[in-house]
């Protein structure tokens, strides 16, 4: 029975598919950034607290901030310090994921239209999105 099912759906190794990316950093030499990542400026103000785009966020528990190095480093470690960031959202809307850019990420145009709260457009179908 387990053969049948294998032959309906194939078997199709799903990580070994290329993760489409959005963006165009990795054209200038950047980084590749997962599928709705944002574009902000952050300052962590003080754990888990901070700011994006002058507006007050908090940090996910187990947040990740990746240096330009795409190492993971300590939010205390850039209190205080205006950076240019890609970030994703957790479901709860919390910040889960920063990458702090590099110059030449900095500059490499990111096509968004309006900043969804949480990395998508609920209740929108694709051809709608399609049309933005």
């Amino acid at each position: 029975m387990l053969a049948g099912a294998a032959g309906l759906f194939g078997l199709n190794a799903w990580a070994q598919n290329p993760i489409p990316q959005t963006q165009n950093e990795a054209a200038l030499g950047g980084r590749n950034f997962p599928i709705n990542t944002l574009r902000g400026k952050m300052v962590v103000t003080g754990f888990p607290e901070m700011q994006l785009d002058g507006v007050a966020e908090r940090l996910a528990p187990g947040a990740r901030i990746r240096n330009t190095q795409n190492m993971i480093i300590q939010p205390a470690t850039i209190t205080g310090q205006y950076l240019a960031v890609n970030y994703r959202r957790d479901a709860a809307g919390l910040v889960s994921d920063v990458w702090i850019l590099t110059p030449t990420e900095a500059s490499a145009e990111r096509a968004q239209l309006n900043k969804p709260f949480l990395n998508f457009w609920p209740f929108v179908s694709a051809a709608e999105n399609e049309a933005r």
